[in-house]
């Protein structure tokens, strides 16, 4: 498939009750090729109007949809995880022309966005409710799932038809309708799945997809308008906060998956080789762009030397170049801004006493590149340690007691996913139950999975996504008591 061939193929207008149509006011927003800082193509640029009408759409088609049987919604979910299943390369495409990932990776994201819908199309028919009588004898207790209402979903640029399908998926299976905003800078893979949806017969105002540069006057009058009764949102916490609060004038149900920092522990009886490849698939997937990705390294100061060696010697060897290259494992930076971030925090750690190991430079232009990066030696006061890098740099600290690298882990404002690995099964415990952190990689540098709960403590979130727990994010329980 030429790459840019898949482009006429998505829609570029919003949605809004099943028609597509350009913005209120005739704006658009162009989308950006952060291989080459070149256009791609613009898409419609939402007013607050047009926010306000997406909402009116989602309201309207609110009752038919939750009376729609269950079985149905399930149907339909199961007819777009086929649909992507077998149009993999063209979602691929869409999403490293967008985005920037290697095309491999690329594949992942659809087989792995795909198999949300899969989860949550099993899960549709399993919303249990409960009969029972109270404890006292006196009464009958009845608990009924229904729907919390019109959901507003908003999504980020890293992983931009994952974040969608985990979602939707849920929504669609539990009988909500849905406002979506994607990110502006990848804003394709979100309308080309919403095509799908709709030709695996989702009814007209189900979803509704606003495409917006003008978000904060876009979203707020959505959330504080009265008729969204659910947000769920994933993006940084400083955002997350702001949407937090406008959400509170309503009292509307939130689910928040925000920024992380996550420490990756290696204590000295750890398999090295396996603790660098796991280092490898926690630090470098998506270039680092990802929440889950390992921050700091916190490595016992016995092995800290060897693990450095063996880290950088593999991240020196992936090949950077555009991910629509068959050869490049290490895509371009989403933006400017992202690296001009990440350059600033590897100068900030080196002035403050890093060893640069391997990288830690950005090649010549075009694109937004970095070469992927080994600090040794990093200062605990390095900017670094206390931010989100988002960006393909390994930054090791060492340390010498146990008690003392997961206070230091834990020293932080998020709590997101944490990372050990030992061969000692006491420790592999002691540590997991004592790091702050909603999901815990025990020698594996990768925990997302659709069939399980996805989340985070402290400031990295509200609520979980995937897994059973999924779909509560999208129910109300009612109860109805009836004296016996």
């Amino acid at each position: 498939m030429a790459h840019h061939d898949v482009l006429p193929s998505v829609p570029t207008q919003l949605l809004i009750g099943g028609k597509w149509t350009d913005s209120s006011d005739g704006a658009r927003t162009d989308v950006v090729d952060p291989a080459t800082g070149q256009t791609l193509c613009s898409v419609a640029d939402a007013t607050p109007a047009d926010g306000q009408a997406a909402v009116a759409a989602a309201v309207a088609a609110q009752r038919d949809w939750a009376a729609t049987p269950a079985r149905e919604r399930g149907e339909i979910l199961r007819r777009a995880y086929e649909a992507i299943i077998a149009d993999v390369d063209r979602f691929a495409t869409i999403i490293t022309l967008e985005m920037g990932k290697p095309l491999a990776e690329a594949r992942g994201e659809a087989k792995y966005a795909a198999e949300f819908l899969r989860w949550f199309s099993e899960e549709a028919v399993r919303l249990d409710g409960h009969f029972g009588h109270t404890p006292d004898g006196n009464s009958r207790a009845m608990v009924l799932a229904q729907p919390v209402g019109p959901c507003l979903l908003i999504t980020p640029w890293n992983f931009p038809l994952a974040m969608g399908t985990r979602k939707i998926g849920p929504a669609v299976a539990a009988g909500c309708t849905m406002v979506l905003k994607p990110a502006p800078q990848t804003p394709l893979a979100s309308l080309a799945l919403a095509s799908v949806l709709s030709e695996a017969g989702l009814p007209d105002g189900v979803l509704n997809v606003v495409t917006t540069n003008r978000a904060a006057e876009v979203v707020e009058p959505m959330l504080t308008g009265g008729d969204i009764r659910k947000l769920s949102f994933t993006g940084s916490t400083e955002v997350g906060r702001l949407l937090l609060a406008q959400a509170a004038t309503k009292v509307v149900k939130t689910s928040l998956e925000l920024g992380g920092n996550a420490p990756f522990i290696v204590l000295d009886d750890a398999d090295l080789d396996r603790a660098v490849e796991g280092a490898v698939t926690a630090k470098m997937r998506n270039m680092g762009e990802a929440c889950t990705a390992a921050n700091r390294f916190f490595v016992h100061e016995s092995v800290a030397e060897d693990f450095a060696g063996k880290l950088a010697e593999r991240m020196g060897a992936l090949t950077v170049g555009s991910g629509l290259e068959s050869t490049s494992q290490v895509g371009p930076l989403i933006d400017p801004d992202g690296l001009s971030k990440v350059t600033e925090l590897v100068d900030d750690a080196v002035a403050k006493g890093a060893r640069v190991v391997v990288g830690g430079t950005a090649p010549d232009g075009p694109g937004y590149f970095y070469q992927p990066t080994v600090l040794a030696d990093v200062h605990p006061d390095s900017d670094l340690c206390r931010t989100e890098i988002f960006g393909p740099v390994a930054a090791i600290q060492t340390f010498t007691d146990v008690d003392d690298a997961v206070a230091r882990a834990n020293d932080t404002e998020w709590g997101l996913v944490g990372y050990l690995f030992t061969q000692d099964l006491d420790k592999a415990f002691r540590v997991s139950e004592a790091m702050e952190v909603g999901m815990v990689g025990l020698n594996a540098g990768i925990v997302s999975n659709p069939a399980t709960p996805f989340g985070g403590v402290k400031q990295s979130g509200i609520g979980r996504e995937g897994g059973r727990v999924g779909i509560e994010e999208f129910l109300e329980h009612k109860l109805i008591v009836m004296p016996r």
